[in-house]
């Protein structure tokens, strides 16, 4: 399962909404953490979730999960 589906069956689940509900609400908060977030993960959180319209060219996960733990202190 792509990590966007499994975000969005998540949110429908938690929130108890309907999977279009669910997918408007995920999409909404990757936009929000996109324009927060410092770069490298800022602005490739929609490509890292499946929504980036294609394979290839995307962030290095390891490398994002990486600095996501330093920026929280691991």
């Amino acid at each position: 399962m792509a990590m966007m589906d499994e975000l969005v069956q998540q949110i429908a689940t938690r929130a108890n909404l309907p999977p279009d509900k669910a997918m408007q609400a995920a999409r909404t908060a990757i936009e929000f953490l996109d324009g927060k977030l410092p770069p490298p993960v800022g602005g490739n959180l929609h490509r890292l979730l499946g929504e980036g319209g294609g394979e290839g060219g995307g962030p290095d996960v390891g490398d994002i999960a990486g600095k996501l733990g330093g920026l929280f202190g691991r």
